[in-house]
């Protein structure tokens, strides 16, 4: 059934009622990624890594699509904090995974 409202307009106002939700803000990143605009996407990871420096997928997914955009320096710097945010927590796949897309950068 559907409301009449995007998936988007729900994680929106759902985050308006709760803006510090890593997982709202995050799903509505991807919302983004999904539809093409990775610019949006990039400022709602942005948004989400300032309030959550330690929400891992976060760095993957903003430093994917900043080299997307072509925005190389800042997509390396972004993989770069997120590998030390993965190794900090343990999370060596996700830290390995980051590392071969920044070998992957050129």
């Amino acid at each position: 059934m559907m409301t009449g409202k995007s998936r988007r307009q729900q994680l929106e106002e759902m985050l308006a009622e709760d803006p510090h939700d890593p997982f709202l803000r995050y799903g509505l990143a991807m919302e983004h990624v999904s539809a093409g605009q990775d610019e949006e996407a990039v400022r709602c990871f942005e948004e989400l890594l300032r309030m959550t420096p330690d929400y891992v997928p976060g760095y993957m997914q903003a430093g994917r699509a900043l080299a997307r955009l072509n925005r190389v320096e800042e997509a390396r710097a972004v993989f770069q904090a997120g590998i030390a945010a993965a190794r900090k927590q343990g999370d060596l796949h996700a830290a390995e995974e980051m590392a071969g897309f920044l070998e992957g950068l050129n």
